[in-house]
């Protein structure tokens, strides 16, 4: 990490930071900006400051569409402006404000082109986060590589823009506070997803596992992290009679009491609006997951993790990524080609969970196929009564990741681009 460097007056200038979906937003997007805003005197945080921080979301199909509200919530920029505003933005800037006369452009997500093409337009400085490749690095002022993987893929002409920084998330894990600590216990997260499609399947499952759990330990204790894309009153309907796949089976309405979620078994999931959910999930013992981006985020916080796929419906799981996605949520053929997309990717699917993924081997197990809670139940029991086995699977994640320090060197690298007095 470089050595902090004088602080330049940037004024009339401002710091554009640019993502597409939840994970990115978390994970990178708010760390690095809080981080611009301890390094320097940015608006909307300083009133009187010179520089703004700014967020744009760029159009991705993965995204929820909520993004830009979440973001907002935070009061971290001065000014964040959603995906569907993105190509109006290219055309005429001006619409949406006033742009001051230079800036810097970083890309925090997404498709690394729409940065190309946005810091061209206002005329401002370029920074593209690469993890595996920059695309673009003719157009990049400056770029920051996650590691060795993406610095070998780089051109040696452009070799000298680049900085190996580290990985992100790497420092998600020293910025997770614990000055809340959970109650005593052994905690488990349950995390259903953000998504209807995976939220359909994931809330009724992990509810009835966490009854199974309940039952073979008696002093566990569950956490819910409450996507910012859904709601407490949207996850009790997906967990009672009106969710069609719960429909019938007898198994009750859960109740809302005192900030927990009650299953009609009786088990109390304690719920966490607040988000990130970072100093919470890192005191969890285990985490319940399905696939996503919370994959990652558990990884870089060394929580050992299940990660699910209850492929017994089909015909909801169609919350895959890219074009399959987009193609099985067709009006007229969503159900047959959600099926029969669905099927084939787990006939071809290879790893799910981002820690497997990286790693290129199995760290955190995964369970694809027509599972049950019982059999989940059972599992998380096991890895609970060892806990030895738990402590090398957060030490295997945490290797994962790196060292720290990974933010603060984008943020020297943010700052070094800003024009000089």
């Amino acid at each position: 990490m470089s050595q902090a460097s004088p602080v330049s007056d940037p004024a009339g200038s401002t710091i554009v930071l640019v993502s597409n979906g939840p994970g990115e937003l978390s994970t990178w997007v708010r760390p690095l900006a809080e981080h611009l805003n301890a390094m320097l005197p940015l608006r909307p945080r300083d009133p009187r400051a010179p520089c703004s921080l700014q967020l744009v979301v760029v159009p991705c199909p993965n995204a929820t569409g909520q993004e830009h509200r979440v973001a907002r919530d935070w009061g971290l920029f001065e000014r964040v402006l959603p995906a569907s505003r993105f190509w109006w933005l290219l055309l005429r800037p001006r619409r949406h404000g006033p742009w001051p006369p230079r800036g810097v452009v970083v890309f925090l997500g997404g498709d690394q082109f729409w940065t190309v093409l946005l810091s061209a337009r206002l005329g401002y400085r370029h920074l593209t986060y690469a993890e595996w490749v920059a695309r673009w690095p003719r157009w990049n002022d400056r770029i920051a590589l996650m590691g060795s993987a993406a610095a070998d893929r780089l051109a040696p002409r452009w070799r000298g823009r680049a900085t190996v920084v580290g990985d992100l998330m790497a420092d998600l894990s020293s910025l997770a506070r614990q000055d809340e600590p959970l109650p005593a216990g052994d905690w488990v997260a349950l995390l259903p997803g953000s998504k209807r499609a995976k939220l359909l399947v994931g809330v009724p499952f992990l509810f009835e596992t966490a009854d199974r759990l309940a039952g073979l330990r008696p002093g566990c204790r569950f956490l819910l992290p409450v996507a910012p894309t859904t709601s407490v009153r949207e996850l009790l309907a997906y967990a009672g009679p009106a969710n069609p796949l719960v429909r019938g089976r007898g198994s009750g309405e859960p109740q809302l009491q005192d900030g927990e979620i009650v299953t009609a078994a009786g088990t109390r999931i304690r719920l966490l609006e607040r988000h990130p959910a970072h100093a919470a999930l890192s005191q969890c013992a285990l985490a319940l997951t399905t696939v996503g981006a919370n994959t990652a985020e558990l990884g870089a916080l060394g929580v050992p993790m299940i990660v699910l796929v209850p492929t017994q419906h089909l015909e909801v799981m169609q919350a895959w990524d890219g074009w399959m996605g987009l193609l099985a949520r067709l009006p007229l053929l969503r159900r047959l080609v959600g099926v029969a997309l669905t099927a084939w990717r787990m006939r071809h699917r290879g790893f799910l969970a981002w820690p497997n993924i990286s790693a290129g081997r199995a760290v955190v197990p995964e369970r694809v196929g027509p599972i049950e809670p019982a059999q989940i139940a059972a599992e998380a029991a096991d890895w609970l009564d060892h806990p030895e086995r738990l402590t090398a699977m957060a030490d295997d994640l945490r290797s994962l990741r790196g060292a720290p320090g990974a933010v603060a060197a984008v943020a020297e690298m943010v700052r070094g681009l800003l024009p000089p007095v």
